[in-house]
């Protein structure tokens, strides 16, 4: 995977925002209400809910280390990388507004996401850190079309501490979105639905994509 994935995944997370506030809004709408330290609040969400895609790309990013341990480890090397290069394209469809181009990734976790969110409950309505904190880290395991994407670059990586801070990358750049949610949100949703901004951003994305499956060709000389 190349480093361009870093700044890709903070891309896609930063202009994939107004779908992050769609699925998460809620929530942070929630958290505002009547809160005294609504600030700490909306910290304490969103780092439980960046520190699950850390863990879950940390966790990606060792079954890719492991895959390649197996006999042709070379050729699954090719597929993990083929594969991570085009989910960024299909992420830069998306940013290009062709939503449906994630539709079906969502359906992946839904099996996972209805053990997960009755423990939600435990935490709602979140008064405290201590609430808002360990919610913030269920949310994270929300199905979401980008997330999963994002976690198939992490899986590419091969790498624990690699797949770790492509999700970091990833939860950071979706983190303006959801932390100003009600306060500034306006302004930054005008600014990212912008076709010229979401065009350049769209085109850029699926840039690193097409310039990752040009090098497949070096990646198997290199083996």
């Amino acid at each position: 995977m190349l480093d361009t994935g870093y700044l890709a995944l903070f891309l896609v997370g930063l202009l994939g925002g107004t779908h992050c506030v769609g699925m998460c809004g809620g929530i942070v709408g929630a958290l505002a209400m009547g809160s005294p330290a609504r600030w700490s609040m909306h910290l304490a969400y969103n780092a439980g809910r960046i520190l699950s895609y850390t863990l879950a790309g940390a966790l990606v990013g060792s079954l890719g280390a492991a895959s390649l341990g197996f006999d042709g480890a070379v050729n699954f090397r090719v597929v993990l990388y083929v594969l991570a290069n085009v989910m960024l394209i299909a992420l830069g469809f998306y940013l290009l507004g062709i939503t449906r181009a994630l539709a079906f990734t969502e359906r992946l976790g839904q099996s996972l996401w209805r053990r997960l969110q009755p423990l939600t409950r435990r935490f709602l309505p979140a008064r405290s850190i201590g609430q808002a904190f360990p919610l913030g880290m269920l949310w994270g395991w929300l199905p979401c079309g980008l997330v999963y994407s994002a976690l198939a670059t992490a899986l590419s990586s091969g790498s624990l501490q690699r797949g770790a801070l492509l999700m970091l990358a990833f939860g950071l750049g979706t983190l303006p979105n959801l932390l100003l949610a009600g306060i500034v949100l306006a302004r930054l949703n005008e600014f990212v639905r912008r076709p010229a901004v979401r065009v350049i951003s769209g085109v850029l994305v699926m840039g690193f994509g097409l310039y990752g499956l040009l090098g497949v060709a070096n990646l198997l000389q290199g083996n």
